[in-house]
């Protein structure tokens, strides 16, 4: 019992400690988030705050003596390294996606059967890579991006746990309970940000730990992909929708759909409460489908499409109808 408890407080406490000392040290003045064309925010923000989180997690998991292959070590690496270079520095796009997909393929590479399987590995290396960059595109307003590793890594913990398979369930707790040692300091309003060094990561594990509790029999495909949903169809639809319409798609914008409810008044606060209420609906909705046969979780999944599509156009809506008004 006592690893259980001891992991995320560990985690916690040092997540929490580090990311206060970087938010008000003269380390903020290291790397400072500075307003652009992306940004809800109107001042410069430290954005080191990804650092603090890692030793949580690193912390978390030394004590459960977590057991990870050293592709998916080398890969999670590459992606820090990489983020920590261009939050201090500053990388082209293009570089960032190389690091990224390298560092998917090495992981890849240690999934269960997957590199026996050549469609199945470069279906594996792109849904990490994108994981990697969606999160990264949705860390753009106050405890968003925080918010969605505290449930959707607390929902894996959860299934991993059903599933018998507890070193790897206190690995995900390990790392929820980091994010919430990070949202201290990140909710509205934020006094430091994650930067690429914390979102990027985040998005490789969610990637490559949903992925493996798929491989392992933990859970089935869908699971990880409604737990994080509120990141994937947002940043899915809107890749898409830039897409279709032929914007540039690779220049920072602000056209997601948190983005626009922020602007549209909702603000950061309300924004990130009404995405955590969605986040917590679509971890219950997956953990509760997994006790239901193939039909029933089939039926999970139409519902929470449609129940998606409705919501996206009722924003889409909204947002056009009051762009008319001030036309």
């Amino acid at each position: 019992m006592w690893p259980v408890l001891l992991v995320p407080l560990i985690a916690f406490v040092t997540a929490a400690l580090a990311v206060g000392w970087l938010a008000h040290s003269r380390a903020a003045r290291l790397a400072l988030d500075e307003p652009n064309a992306r940004s809800l925010h109107d001042r410069p923000v430290p954005r080191t705050g990804g650092i603090g989180l890692l030793l949580g997690i690193a912390a978390g998991w030394g004590f459960a003596q977590a057991q990870l292959t050293w592709p998916v070590l080398a890969g999670l690496f590459i992606v820090v390294a990489v983020s920590l270079v261009d939050d201090f520095r500053g990388l082209t796009a293009a570089v960032r996606l190389v690091a990224h997909l390298l560092a998917a393929t090495l992981a890849a590479f240690a999934l269960p059967g997957a590199s026996s399987h050549f469609l199945l590995l470069a279906f594996c290396v792109l849904c990490i890579g994108w994981m990697c960059n969606l999160y990264n595109f949705m860390d753009g307003s106050d405890g968003l991006a925080g918010g969605m590793a505290v449930f959707g890594f607390l929902a894996y913990a959860v299934a991993a746990w059903q599933a018998g398979n507890t070193p790897f369930a206190l690995m995900q707790l390990a790392i929820a309970a980091a994010a919430i040692g990070f949202l201290l300091h990140n909710f509205h309003p934020a006094r430091i940000f994650l930067g690429d060094a914390g979102s990027v990561p985040l998005g490789f594990m969610a990637g490559i730990f949903g992925l493996t509790g798929w491989l392992q029999g933990e859970w089935p495909w869908w699971f990880p992909l409604l737990v994080f949903s509120p990141f994937i169809v947002d940043a899915s639809m809107t890749l898409l929708r830039r897409l279709v319409s032929g914007s540039r798609f690779w220049e920072a914008h602000r056209d997601h759909y948190y983005q626009r409810l922020v602007r549209l008044g909702l603000g950061h606060r309300n924004t990130a409460l009404a995405e955590f209420a969605l986040m917590i609906i679509c971890a219950l909705a997956a953990l509760w489908g997994l006790s239901l046969g193939v039909s029933g979780q089939h039926f999970l999944l139409a519902v929470a499409t449609s129940a998606y599509v409705a919501l996206l156009v009722f924003i889409g809506r909204v947002w056009h109808s009051r762009k008319k008004q001030h036309a």
